[in-house]
């Protein structure tokens, strides 16, 4: 049988893309996301790319529902070789971090850091029993930001919550690794998608004048292509770690 993947935030931009890329290495598709809007467009775009796809609506905040989630993403394929934490959210508003609210810092938090710890908790449960299938490569994938590394004082919050992340990717890879689970922590730059879709115009000079060394907008695709070549195995000696996928963004320069 094919390995099989949960991707959050599936129905649109990174989680779209990482589906089409998973597929595209052998991986049949569970695709989770707080709305349906979108899907049935993802689940075709797994399907031509040799896939199969199913949905399922969940809210990745709601620590409580995790269960259910991953009851119909185990169910759906007979298993699970692959977690992409790909779902998350950006600050609703750009502000002075002498403005933060704690409600937006709650809102962060709460599913950017710790709805994904959790639901990597409960598939890591479930991978590391003895009846789990073992189809191929397994790990764990998270998505966090340059931000993890970068400061940027009107998202305070955003920060806080992605180095959250990516000190989570290397707490389970600790626990994992014995159980021959790989965690990778992807850190994309500046990505072309609806969550970035206000300062495309206000960056996009930055970018033309050097701001990246290679001098575009990233794509969904990037990270997407970037997830699965790491969940299929190709970087096996390697968990914990962080791979920047930011045009060279991260790179330091004089």
């Amino acid at each position: 049988m094919k390995p099989a993947a949960l991707v959050t935030g599936a129905r649109r931009g990174i989680g779209r893309a990482t589906c089409v890329a998973l597929a595209e290495k052998g991986f049949d598709l569970v695709g989770a996301d707080i709305s349906e809007e979108g899907a049935e467009d993802t689940g075709a775009a797994v399907r031509a790319a040799g896939g199969g796809f199913v949905f399922v609506r969940a809210d990745v905040g709601d620590v409580a529902a995790h269960g259910a989630l991953l009851d119909a993403a185990w169910s759906a394929f007979g298993g699970l070789e692959c977690l992409a934490n790909v779902a998350g959210v950006q600050v609703a508003k750009r502000q002075d971090m002498l403005e933060t609210t704690p409600e937006s810092w709650d809102r962060l938090l709460d599913i950017n850091t710790r709805g994904t710890f959790f639901l990597s908790q409960v598939v890591a449960k479930r991978m590391i029993a003895p009846d789990a299938p073992k189809r191929g490569h397994r790990s764990l994938c998270f998505v966090s930001s340059v931000n993890s590394v970068m400061a940027s004082l009107n998202r305070a919050e955003y920060c806080v919550s992605k180095a959250g992340v990516t000190m989570v990717a290397k707490l389970f890879a600790l626990r994992l690794a014995a159980d021959g689970i790989n965690t990778y922590d992807i850190q994309p730059g500046m990505i072309r998608t609806d969550m970035t879709r206000e300062v495309w115009e206000s960056y996009a000079a930055q970018i033309e004048g050097g701001l990246t060394p290679i001098r575009r907008w990233g794509e969904a695709e990037d990270i997407g292509r970037a997830i699965a070549t790491l969940a299929a195995g190709a970087m096996p000696f390697s968990t914990g770690h962080s791979f920047p996928v930011d045009g060279g963004l991260l790179m330091p320069r004089f």
